[in-house]
């Protein structure tokens, strides 16, 4: 499915159920504003290619709006709607200050070389730069960007408005006013997410399969395996590795650094994405791309328990099949939010020329992240309702009090 038409249907749902007002809903089914850029770049061949780009604001009743930047050849315009969209729930449902936006560029970064994906990054940003701003729109790393594209983003912007801005992203490097922990905030937090709902529920859990082994994927496995659950399988893009007994996660991850690939990893058996998502464990980490669940496979998946660590990884027509069949899914805009927390932690340490310690960023986030959490758990015991149905509930009511009382006030 297309992934804004998924992102409104979610909406949608949950905002009719609530009874909201029609100028409201057909309000925050579109983002407030877009911005389509296209540039050339030149490669080191000396060859020039066109290239594509977006950057979505939706909603910025909540306060400046917040969301990453991808580099991935299959970024269009749809998807970075819906998850612009999908950051407007998440800030929301975390109780932070901020709206939601998305950005992303249209191309391989795998293909490009350091100095060709510094040349795109600066030019984007120069494309973008009206439309951001430390108290208008904040970026992100997202796929395939890191804390050297937020310095380079960084440096570039602060060359056009002529002053060092620190605040303009977050996730930048720790020399470069970045924060401890930025980098292993999104697995952490779905770590802390699974560790509270198995806390709430009593459950017991110990075999886990990680789709998705990049930044978030790895971090979590790291966490998990560390807290004693076993980790029998993960895959990448080019496809994945099972061992019964439990893999080795921290000779995984330098077998990956090596080779590119978790495939063919210490006499593991190989097996595809699709395969993985079908296997017998407990605990199911989606940490890949959109709609890799959906109506077709999703009486197939075995898993009792599924965290959504990448954003909108199960179609919305699938939810339904998996609520049914008792299987817990604990979604996106709360199993993921670590990352724009541990953002805004940045942001305020930027903004206020402080420095914030990994024991404070650490405990600050499980705070934050538990209490967001067990106010959906709540909600959902209470509705008898799925997890996402009762975080899309307090996410979009608190999006919806803002835009009545703003409206109400002028």
């Amino acid at each position: 499915m297309n992934p804004y038409e998924n992102a409104i249907k979610q909406f949608e749902e949950v905002a009719k159920r609530l009874h909201i007002e029609e100028w409201i809903i057909n309000r925050l089914k579109k983002p407030e504003r877009e911005l389509a850029v296209n540039f050339s770049l030149r490669l080191d061949s000396g060859d020039i290619i066109n290239v594509s780009g977006y950057r979505i604001q939706h909603c910025s009743v909540l306060g400046p709006t917040k969301g990453g930047i991808r580099y991935h050849q299959d970024v269009s315009l749809d998807e970075v709607r819906a998850l612009s969209m999908w950051m407007t729930w998440k800030c929301s449902v975390c109780d932070l200050p901020y709206g939601g936006a998305k950005g992303g560029v249209c191309i391989d970064p795998k293909k490009l070389s350091k100095t060709e994906i510094e040349r795109l990054t600066r030019e984007f940003t120069r494309k973008i730069a009206d439309f951001i701003g430390p108290e208008k729109d904040i970026p992100a790393p997202d796929v395939y960007t890191n804390a050297q594209v937020m310095d380079w983003m960084q440096d570039e912007y602060s060359k056009i408005v002529g002053k060092d801005v620190k605040a303009i992203v977050t996730g930048k490097s720790i020399a470069n006013g970045g924060i401890v922990g930025r980098e292993t905030a999104t697995g952490r937090g779905g770590f802390f997410v699974l560790q509270r709902f198995l806390e709430r529920t009593g459950n017991k859990a110990e075999r886990v399969a990680v789709q998705g082994f990049g930044n978030a994927g790895r971090n979590m496995a790291k966490f998990l395996a560390d807290a004693g659950f076993k980790i029998v399988a993960v895959s990448d893009s080019k496809g994945g590795c099972f061992k019964a007994e439990g893999l080795n996660i921290e000779e995984l991850i330098a077998w990956k650094m090596q080779n590119g690939s978790v495939v063919g990893f210490d006499s593991t058996e190989k097996i595809s994405n699709a395969e993985l998502l079908e296997l017998d464990v407990d605990v199911l980490v989606l940490a890949a791309l959109e709609n890799q669940i959906r109506k077709e496979n999703a009486d197939k998946i075995r898993a009792k328990v599924i965290v959504e660590l990448a954003n909108g990884p199960i179609a919305k027509e699938a939810d339904g099949i998996l609520f049914e069949r008792g299987i817990e899914v604990l979604p996106d805009i709360i199993a993921n939010s670590g990352g724009v927390i541990v953002s805004y932690f940045e942001w305020l340490q930027n903004l206020s020329n402080t420095k914030w310690n990994a024991e404070k960023v650490d405990s600050e986030l499980k705070e934050k992240i538990t209490s967001a959490f067990d106010k959906v758990f709540d909600l959902a015991r209470l509705n008898g309702s799925s997890l996402r149905n009762a975080a899309y509930e307090v996410a979009i009511r608190r999006v919806v009090d803002s835009l009545r009382k703003k409206f109400k006030q002028s």
